[in-house]
């Protein structure tokens, strides 16, 4: 087998994972994987769907490379993931540029689909999106250095505004015994920093063996060589128990960061979303973490304009938000889905669900600005990504920071290799990232 295959990834951590499977089992068939996407035969589009924006941002990548189709610079564009599962052969009717569709219960059958495209059919592969997870090896893509590494696929919350599980299926822990020795092999090739991502990362094991086994499957990966930093990704609120609270605060290589996505505090906007918990018990929860976990870190997400969002409500989650101090927070604008419960409830129009979304920003860039200041003239570990040839120095990644999510580090020093792990002493901010120097 020969052609070159590029490979877009859109959307989150866990379609990132998808796409370096597939890279994989395409190499495995014989294709050659290249990163010049204007020079190749197929192009993969990895896409999601979960929000308005992604969508919007899927078809403008779909559009764009099919530019370079009519022009000749490109034989055959397929498209994968979540855009595809969700609304299945419309794609082909509506984009007629597209020669292929693989939804998310088929990512291993990627080079079958290629084949099929080349061999001029178009194929349609949807499986099963409920069936277990594949174990399938990957080529990574993310570093130097760090990996991201995917316990569960799928969710079961049902949360109202939310497609996923429509999309992704129910939740399906991946065995330990499989995710020890993907990490394994993860840290003999170099890499320090294991990023654990799922949908929901507290569930795991509740469908395998009946019981979480979260704080297991961390104390595991804590115990492999190799491995500096375990960063923990997303964690449900009201799954976080006393004994991940202790794991968390006892081991180590376990990076005192941990993200809780909320989406609100009002107890009125949690029930019509079918969150479980209320607002008293997120505040007592953020209490215990930073009581129990010293020197902790939090990143949530919060929705502005959820249905049930009044001037009250909206205020209530302002107030907690200047009160709260959370140090890393994405605020995001409500995007009703069709299919889902929530685009039926009356809501917020647009506009003031903009507005609500910036008056949130406004109060979370004070509180990270804040806590920027504070770290000047301490000591942090980085990780380093790369030499920034226009800032002429370093940059990277402090424990406090997850990627492409949070700030940098941008800093100096001798001997610098990317990936590596360097104690940096902070001298300034700069447009909510760091600056720096090694010290040895």
């Amino acid at each position: 087998m020969s052609g070159k295959i590029g490979m877009v990834s859109l959307g989150c951590s866990k379609n990132t994972v998808n796409s370096e499977q597939m890279l994989w089992l395409l190499k495995e068939a014989g294709y050659e994987i290249t990163g010049e996407l204007s020079d190749v035969d197929t192009l993969i589009i990895n896409t999601c769907a979960f929000i308005e924006s992604a969508k919007t941002e899927a078809i403008d990548n779909i559009l764009e490379f099919a530019r370079l189709k009519e022009e000749g610079r490109l034989k055959k564009i397929i498209v994968a993931g979540c855009l595809a599962q969700r609304y299945g052969g419309e794609i082909l009717k509506e984009l007629p540029e597209v020669d292929g569709i693989v939804g998310c219960g088929s990512f291993n059958r990627i080079a079958e689909a290629v084949r099929a495209a080349e061999g001029g059919s178009v194929p349609e592969l949807f499986g099963d999106i409920n069936a277990p997870v594949d174990e399938t090896e990957r080529i990574i893509t993310s570093g130097p250095g760090w990996a991201y590494i995917k316990i569960a696929e799928g969710c079961d919350n049902r949360c109202a505004y939310c497609v996923i599980p429509s999309i992704r299926g129910g939740y399906r822990s991946r065995p330990m015994e499989a995710i020890i020795r993907e990490a394994e092999s993860l840290a003999a090739s170099g890499v320090g920093e294991l990023i654990v991502v799922a949908q929901d990362i507290t569930r795991y094991g509740t469908d395998l063996y009946g019981e979480r086994r979260l704080s297991r499957l961390v104390r595991e990966l804590a115990g492999i060589e190799g491995i500096r930093w375990i960063r923990l990704h997303y964690l449900y609120p009201d799954m976080i128990d006393g004994e991940l609270i202790k794991t968390v605060a006892e081991e180590k290589k376990v990076v005192k960061y941990l993200d809780v996505p909320i989406q609100h505090i009002s107890d009125a906007v949690l029930r019509k979303m079918n969150r479980r918990g209320t607002g008293a018990e997120i505040r007592a929860l953020f209490e215990r973490l930073r009581r129990e976990i010293p020197g902790l870190v939090l990143r949530t997400s919060i929705i502005a304009g959820l249905p049930g969002e009044g001037e009250a409500e909206f205020e209530e989650l302002c107030q907690f938000l200047r009160q709260a101090k959370i140090e890393r927070a994405g605020v995001f604008t409500y995007s009703p889905e069709e299919g889902t419960p929530a685009a039926e409830m009356e809501r917020p129009d647009e506009e003031t669900a903009a507005r609500r979304s910036e008056i949130l920003t406004d109060i979370q860039s004070r509180v990270m600005d804040e806590f920027n200041k504070r770290r000047i003239g301490g000591i942090t570990e980085v990780i380093a990504e790369g030499y920034d040839r226009l800032a002429e120095c370093w940059c990277g990644r402090s424990w406090a920071d997850s990627p492409d999510v949070d700030g940098k580090v941008f800093f100096t020093g001798k001997k610098i290799r990317a990936g590596g792990f360097y104690k940096v002493r902070i001298t300034d901010t700069l447009e909510g990232d760091l600056v720096g120097e090694t010290v040895e």
